[in-house]
Formats: C-alpha cells, structure tokens, sequence
C-alpha cells in the first residue's frame, strides 16, 4: 500500500526532536503531552514505512537515515517564518484584480500608479471587458459600475455622479457645426454615435433618441471605439464629460436644461464583502474611492 505523505505537524515534532533529544523537552517546546510527542513519531513512522528516532534510556536521537526529513522540516520552518515576516512587513502584498469599464481607465491609472509608488509591493490586474465581470464570483477583487447589484455578497460605495454630454472633432465641427450648438430641432439633421446590445436600453441612447437623433454612423459597445470614432470625425457622442474633456473634444452646448440636461448616472465602487478586511484592498479601494470623489466633484 502506498504511504501517506508527511504533514508539517509530524515533521515539526520529528525537527523538535532533532533539537531537544527527548520527548519531554519536545512537548514542552510544542505544547504537547509527551505521549502525544510519541505518536506523532510512531505515526510518521508507521506511514513512511521505516524508524526514524532511536530512543534510549539517556533520551532520543534522530537516525542518520531520517536527516533528510529534518532538513525538509526546516526548510518548511523558514519558509512560514518568511510568509509571517512579510506579512508584518508588507501588508500590501500581492495582487489587487479591478474591473472598469473602457472610459474609466484613463482615470483610473494614474490612481493605481500613485498607490504603486507608495506601494511598490502591490501588483494591479486590470480589467475593461465590455461585459460585467462577476465579483460576487470572484472574477475581480474590485469593480466600477454604473449599475447597482442586487447581490447580498456585494458592497457598494458611491463614488459621485457620471454627467454626460456632447462631444465632436473639430472637424466635424467645421464641417458642419460651427456653432458649436444644437437647438432643440437639430438632431435629425446630424450624425451620432450610438451603443449596441443592452446598452441601446441606458438612459444615454434614449435620451438621444428623444431629442430627435436618428442617424447612427456607428454602434459600438466600446468607450474606446466611440472615443477612435468621434475623434475620426465620424459623428457626434454623447459621453462622459470626465472622458470628452480629457480627450480634448469640441463640446456642443444644447437648449436643454434641468431635467431635459443630458443624463447623469451615479458610480459605484463594488467589493465582495468577504474581501474587505485584506489590507491591500481596502487600501486600493479607499484611493480610489477619495481620487474619483474629486475628479467627479469638481
């Protein structure tokens, strides 16, 4: 029959006997009964197949033959005093996975670039995927959407308000908006850059829809394809103002305000509950939370 492979529990003892030569200063050193020091040994023994401690009436002794398990049981011995020491040292250790959607990584970079400086300890997967990656599934530690969830695994923080409106290209606009303006009228009798699939349901689509937009030179899923698009020349798009500006889009003013204003959707940073007592993404979720407050606010 094959043997069982060694547990930590049972090469500790046979290393703590290694080092104190009797049962009664291992239990002492562990915590443990000397009988149970025993059988510990007895058991490791037993599944290994062959001795490997000599006991006499003076005390124990490892055999010559067991000495590759004690250097096993000390490497295994360092090797968790190095994860214990860096988990002291370096709290922030190890990989923070966040789920943004396209127009949101500009942003988001010099965020995560910033936390990396102070942090250098922290690596960062980012994810734009046109589709909601499933926190509560774990696919991603962190996530920004525009979208509440209704799941009860999931924390949600706001983070401010998204405000949209209308950019074009210069040349689009010296072609055949040089007023830099639309009147209440003017939609049919220009070109737009629309949203395809589920996002053709968003308050963005419907409100261009409702002033009159009727020609869509393109439909696209993605915040950088519209960005390539409207810079092209291709038509006008209705986006983020945190997005056209820092593009630096020709933005078109309308005649409507107040409600009739181009739509604003609130942001949402999204966490797994389970997730929010590891130091590294609670850290990276505060950054992100107080730089989007103020980019949003201002």
């Amino acid at each position: 029959m094959e043997s069982d492979a060694p547990t930590w529990d049972d090469l500790r003892v046979l290393l703590a006997v290694h080092r104190h030569g009797s049962f009664l200063a291992v239990g002492r050193a562990l915590g443990l009964s000397t009988s149970t020091a025993s059988r510990r040994i007895d058991a490791l023994e037993a599944a290994l197949g062959r001795p490997l401690v000599l006991r006499t009436t003076t005390g124990t002794s490892v055999v010559p033959d067991a000495l590759d398990l004690v250097a096993l049981a000390e490497q295994i011995e360092r090797g968790l005093q190095a994860i214990r020491r860096d988990g002291q040292a370096a709290p922030f250790a190890g990989t923070v996975r966040i789920s943004v959607g396209e127009g949101f990584l500009r942003p988001i970079a010099p965020v995560l670039a910033a936390f990396q400086e102070l942090h250098p300890e922290t690596l960062f997967e980012l994810s734009s995927d046109a589709r909601l990656v499933d926190i509560a599934g774990r696919e991603a530690d962190l996530g920004i959407r525009m979208v509440r969830s209704s799941s009860d695994v999931l924390v949600e923080r706001r983070l401010g308000t998204i405000r949209y409106g209308l950019f074009a290209s210069e040349r689009y606009v010296a072609r055949r908006l040089p007023q830099r303006h639309l009147g209440r009228g003017d939609f049919a009798a220009h070109d737009f850059l629309g949203f395809d699939g589920a996002l053709r349901r968003m308050p963005p689509e419907a409100w261009l829809v409702a002033r009159g937009a009727a020609r869509f030179t393109l439909r696209s899923s993605s915040d950088l394809a519209h960005l390539a698009a409207v810079a092209a020349g291709q038509g006008i798009c209705l986006l983020p103002e945190l997005v056209g500006r820092d593009a630096k889009l020709v933005e078109i003013t309308t005649d409507f305000t107040g409600d009739e204003a181009p739509p604003a959707i609130d942001a949402w940073l999204v966490c797994h509950k389970d997730l929010r007592s590891v130091p590294r993404i609670r850290a990276v979720a505060k950054a992100i939370e107080e730089a989007f407050r103020r980019i949003l606010e201002a």
